[in-house]
């Protein structure tokens, strides 16, 4: 009975030998309920789901079994790539807003595990057994409900990893042969795309301690010479947070003359990418930040990006004084070769 938490999976940095190997999608997950009528998607903490997705509501009763619960991701694919800022797009308030978008850009579940079907609950089964049920189940359905591609082959899970970035997928996800379904608990493994870039330090946010650094705010310019906002950088240790206040002390200014001084004026975030931009997902966060003088670099890694700006989170790697803040463009990040989302899906039944 709804709700369960999903299996989740620890991030290492190779992929491991002698499991099942799956793509790892960027989407919503969800584990869905099925009852005849009745259908329940639930997200990844628990919470319902289903409101927002009623072509899917329609789409389980049509291509899964009678009775089942389903371990999947929501995905929304555009021009032949998964497109996570149009999936967000679907947590609106308003139902009539939700139901223009799922006509416009249509979800799919892409299902990747089974957790019971009829009268049986198949938490104690192993994981290569509950993958036989899940084909079976699977066998007659049809877009938008997928079966996830899987193998045992370590060399295909590595020409995965190379090859479906470009369709907008985050990496390869590693499951024990003989693993059984542990809800809520990091029992598979996730190899995920790492990348470095040289980015400007322009501002940080006090951390919700107190006030030391809780993130840098890191900007890159574009071809006109003009510094955009793309993502923040943080998990720093307690002690570290502090001597980072102090090192940015002497740059500390006022937003007259800083290239995100606008930041506070809506208007503004329609022509530039600045930092506190709202969005449904910050709702009465506080916002604000400290301006510093684009004048320090750092390099920091990341995984991939979503449009102009980093996808997750980046992570700090060391300052950078030899770079000038000037040389910190766009055009150093890696270009990843597109590949054709169909192409993956259409390899489910493997």
């Amino acid at each position: 009975m709804p709700p369960v938490k999903p299996m989740l999976a620890k991030s290492v940095s190779r992929i491991p030998p002698g499991m099942q190997y799956e793509a790892k999608w960027d989407g919503f997950r969800a584990i869905v309920h099925r009852d005849g009528d009745e259908v329940v998607i639930g997200s990844r903490t628990g919470k319902p789901l289903t409101r927002y997705f009623p072509e899917l509501v329609t789409a389980v009763r049509d291509n899964l079994p009678e009775r089942c619960v389903i371990d999947g991701e929501i995905v929304i694919a555009y021009e032949g790539r998964l497109d996570f800022e149009r999936l967000s797009e679907r947590i609106h308030p308003a139902d009539s807003r939700v139901r223009l978008l799922a006509e416009r850009t249509p979800a799919s579940l892409v299902a990747f595990d089974i957790l019971a079907v009829g009268d049986d609950s198949l938490l104690g089964t192993r994981q290569s057994d509950r993958r036989k049920v899940l084909r079976a189940a699977l066998s007659a359905a049809s877009a938008p409900v997928h079966l996830a591609p899987a193998t045992t082959d370590p060399a295909v899970a590595q020409e995965w990893f190379d090859r479906y970035e470009g369709a907008g997928l985050d990496g390869v996800v590693a499951k024990p042969l003989d693993l059984p379904y542990r809800p809520d608990t990091r029992v598979m493994y996730k190899i995920k795309h790492e990348r470095t870039a040289d980015c400007v330090v322009a501002g940080y946010r006090h951390h919700k301690s107190g006030p030391v650094v809780g993130s840098l705010l890191l900007g890159l310019h574009d071809g006109a010479g003009v510094l955009q906002h793309v993502g923040v950088c943080a998990a720093f240790p307690m002690k570290r947070r502090a001597e980072l206040v102090a090192e940015l002390e002497p740059l500390v200014t006022d937003f007259n003359g800083h290239p995100w001084g606008a930041w506070q004026d809506a208007e503004a975030h329609e022509h530039a990418r600045l930092p506190g931009t709202p969005s449904r997902w910050s709702g009465k966060k506080d916002q604000s930040w400290v301006p510093v003088r684009p004048e320090r670099v750092c390099e920091v890694s990341y995984d991939h990006m979503e449009g102009d700006r980093f996808r997750h989170t980046a992570q700090f790697r060391r300052w950078r004084p030899d770079r000038a803040p000037g040389s910190c463009t766009y055009e150093q990040l890696e270009e990843v070769v597109r590949y054709d989302l169909a192409s993956v899906l259409s390899a489910g039944g493997g």
